[in-house]
């Protein structure tokens, strides 16, 4: 028995509802109060008797034989919310929840382990993508699902039952079909335990022809005239883009470069940045496009996003030049910095789709309120800009999409182009401005180890793009923070609220951590930042590496037991962990001379093999962990007095040079590991240039280690 809803976190829908407040007047507090979770708060004052996960709720569904409502959704969900004033909290819904099901709320950003398993099975029963809400039905038994759809709504509309009436439907299936639904259970442990493939064979050497179909299915994909890949709803895929900025770098000073790879990597970034899908008043992008233009967005902000596409467009600034893309990376640092740290410098999670009940409303405007606002030559090249000389285009109302070109307004209006910028830029500032008085969407204020390992090295990679000291100690600050509150006992826990820190970490959070380390050592030598690194290095191997297969799994060897282990290679929302911790452990284990990080990055690729040759363009962060396994990064050591080696790294730094790491480590910096105490300064600065595990002579001059380290 199985369905599914055609609405959920992964696409479009038309907008209703209001945000879930996090507590209902009059209302009694169930379990979900105690919890730290702002998504599980939202549910504390509902008529339903949630539970959080754990022990007590499991017990009782077994030992009363109840099966298990799972409803898993996060906080900035619009259609979350849709469900759970519909049907959450309805009283006569809640009282059916009650009697019929022991009722289990998750929260996905602190429990991406069971939302993960979930999400696979959902597609394995309903045969297409989830999402959330994720609304499942579990045995009591053993949690196997063998119901599940994602919203559901409180009467019957959209092709879908009642969510009532289903209620009862799946109660009375479970009691009258339980040899079905133990037969169901047996053969989706069958097809979890199936869904991996033989790793390459060991011996067999790795190839580019992975590189080079990734690259020919990605151009199938692309959309020629809006950028982007596939049709809407349309997502960022900052792997993706990243890739293409790496096949055009590695064939630019070839006789044939790869200038549609730059093309699909720039267009993309250029749409995105002129559409709606960023916020052209604020800075920083929304989660996904509704259409095919990036005009209308999902408007939730998610952390997880922003930290990625940071890092990329400080990456096109560089490679490119263009001015566009500099100023879309400043702008998404200055909304991190302004809207998302935290006083003690961990990143908060994400920023709610809705604010007053209605999604997007925090973001549109009136023409006629701007008309106001603006003097009337402010206004005259905003409107032509924004489109608001055009039929709104959100419920009424006007969402800023760059429709023309600031050249073709100047000529237009007979301005010159700086002047017309500078009216625009006048009117983005005022209506900020005014914008910041308006009631926001609310705060998911958790902190997150892995998001905050995106955060962090897109602060630190754009911090040198930018030049931007201010950016260098954001970043630090979030690893402080990180290490003080949730580093204990050398291992990691995943979330942090309220002045608790909770949940064993998972791959996700280790691996971008430790590719977070690294971007910050590159933009400023700690040595307490290389200790940690090293420390998540041995723990990822100790507690996560498939020693027999290869791979890292998403839960360590004593994590809970759930009804599957997963082990994933795939980029999603965000980048596969696995391909994280292959590139970022072959940099380190370079970088340290270390070769149990470089065999288990290697053998992460070679369990990889099979999906890498059949679906390449689903797995671009492992083609670019691949790319640098078949050419490893040149690693620069600078060495000599502080601001001689800050010099020579920032010289090095305007360069997009994705093959090349630059540590400058000043020559007082005591107790190096041996592969970095033997490169000393010499009494000057000097620099060494390494690759695999040979390194030059010192370089004694700026202009001498520019030329040689030129790719």
């Amino acid at each position: 028995m199985h369905t599914s809803a055609p609405f959920d976190g992964e696409s479009v829908g038309e907008s209703a509802g209001e945000s879930a407040p996090e507590t209902m007047p009059g209302a009694t507090r169930n379990r979900l109060s105690r919890e730290t979770s702002p998504y599980l708060l939202q549910h504390a004052g509902n008529p339903v008797d949630w539970y959080p996960w754990g022990k007590e709720a499991l017990d009782l569904a077994k030992r009363e034989n109840k099966p298990i409502l799972l409803s898993i959704g996060y906080s900035a969900c619009h259609w979350c919310h849709v469900m759970a004033h519909e049907s959450f909290e309805d009283a006569s819904t809640a009282a059916a929840m009650n009697a019929l099901f022991v009722n289990i709320k998750v929260d996905r950003e602190e429990r991406p382990d069971l939302d993960r398993i979930y999400q696979i099975a959902h597609q394995m029963l309903i045969q297409r993508g989830g999402g959330w809400p994720l609304t499942m039905f579990l045995s009591p038994h053993d949690q196997h699902p063998f119901f599940g759809g994602t919203y559901f709504p409180r009467d019957a509309r959209y092709g879908m039952p009642s969510f009532r009436d289903l209620l009862q439907r799946v109660a009375q299936f479970y009691r009258d079909n339980g040899e079905k639904i133990e037969q169901q259970s047996a053969a989706l442990q069958h097809a979890f335990a199936a869904m991996l493939p033989p790793p390459s064979a060991a011996l067999e050497p790795f190839d580019t022809r992975p590189l080079q179909r990734g690259r020919e299915l990605l151009a199938e994909s692309f959309d020629a005239e809006f950028g982007g890949f596939g049709n809407a709803p349309k997502f960022p895929h900052p792997t993706h883009i990243e890739f293409l900025l790496r096949r055009w770098r590695a064939t630019a000073a070839s006789d044939a470069p790869d200038l549609h790879s730059l093309y699909m990597a720039t267009l993309t970034l250029t749409r995105m940045a002129e559409g709606g899908i960023y916020d052209q008043l604020g800075g920083g992008f929304a989660r996904y496009s509704v259409d095919q233009y990036w005009m209308i967005p999902h408007f939730e902000k998610m952390l997880y996003d922003n930290g990625p596409l940071l890092q990329l467009y400080a990456h096109a600034a560089l490679a490119t030049g263009d001015p566009l893309f500099r100023r879309i990376a400043g702008e998404t640092a200055d909304w991190l910095l302004r809207d998302m740290q935290s006083p003690q410098g961990g990143y908060w999670s994400a920023l709610d789709a809705d604010s007053e009940g209605h999604e997007g409303r925090f973001y549109v405007w009136d023409e006629a309120h701007v008309r106001t606002q603006l003097s009337a030559e402010q206004h005259a090249v905003f409107a032509k800009r924004f489109g608001l000389d055009r039929a709104a285009n959100f419920e009424g109302r006007w969402h800023l999409h760059a429709y023309r070109s600031v050249e073709e307004i100047a000529n237009e209006l007979s301005l010159t182009e700086p002047r017309a910028q500078q009216l625009l830029d006048e009117a983005r500032h005022k209506l900020l401005a005014l914008r910041a008085t308006r009631i926001r969407p609310a705060r998911d204020e958790k902190i997150l180890t892995a998001w905050n390992g995106l955060a962090i090295a897109g602060m630190a990679t754009a911090a040198r793009a930018l030049a931007r000291a201010d950016l260098v100690q954001a970043a630090q600050r979030a690893i402080d923070f990180i290490r003080t509150h949730c580093w204990r006992e050398q291992r990691l826990l995943a979330a942090h609220k309220d002045g608790q820190a909770r949940f064993p970490a998972y791959l996700d959070d280790y691996a971008f951590l430790l590719g977070a380390l690294l971007e910050s050592l590159q933009t400023h030598w700690r040595s307490e930042d290389l200790a940690f690194a090293m420390a998540l290095a041995d723990t990822l191997l100790d507690h996560f590496e498939d020693r027999e297969h290869g791979g890292f799994f998403f839960t360590a060897d004593d994590h809970e037991a759930l009804i599957h282990r997963s082990k994933s290679f795939g980029d999603e929302a965000l980048p596969a962990g696995n391909a994280i911790a292959a590139q970022t452990l072959t940099r380190l284990g370079l970088l340290l001379g270390n070769t149990r990080y470089l065999q288990a990055a290697s053998a992460t690729l070679r369990a990889a093999g099979a999906l890498l040759e059949q679906y390449p363009h689903a797995h671009t962060g492992l083609l670019v962990a691949l790319e640098e396994q078949l050419q490893p990064p040149r690693i620069v050591i600078i060495r000599g007095p502080a601001e001689h080696c800050e010099a020579w790294r920032a010289a090095l730094a305007q360069v997009y040079a994705p093959r090349r790491l630059v540590f400058a480590i000043p020559s007082a910096t005591p107790a190096l590991p041996a592969a970095l105490a033997d490169k000393t300064s010499r009494d000057e600065t000097v620099a060494y240039i390494c690759e695999g595990m040979t390194c030059t002579e010192p370089v004694r001059s700026l202009a001498a280690l520019q030329a040689l380290t030129q790719e």
